[in-house]
């Protein structure tokens, strides 16, 4: 039996692992979004790209930072003082709506 490595805060389901989860989930939306917007370049044209390098980049963003806030949120659990990751939400939000208004202005454009 393969032994496994505890958690920094010693109980492996609590907030930062559900939190891993969750960034996954919206790493892997934003990656098959990248994949619709790269289907949609012959109707829409190259103004398209602009989508697929949004969606594309919040999702390597995503991914580039994961550890990192992962293991923030773990220490901070394990001292108790776990603090909200507020501009990853607002860059992540930021990113939603720019795929909104990039979304309509590439549609009223062709």
């Amino acid at each position: 039996m393969a032994s496994r490595t505890p958690s920094p805060h010693g109980d492996p389901g609590l907030q930062p692992e559900r939190t891993t989860l969750a960034w996954g989930r919206t790493m892997l939306a934003l990656v098959t979004a990248s994949a619709f917007f790269l289907r949609w370049l012959p109707v829409y044209g190259l103004p398209i790209l602009m989508l697929f390098a949004v969606s594309a980049g919040a999702a390597l963003a995503i991914y580039l930072t994961q550890r990192s806030r992962y293991r923030a949120r773990a220490q901070g659990l394990a001292g108790e003082s776990v603090e909200a990751d507020i501009s990853a939400v607002l860059w992540t939000a930021f990113a939603g709506v720019a795929l909104g208004v990039l979304g309509v202005v590439v549609v009223l454009t062709s």
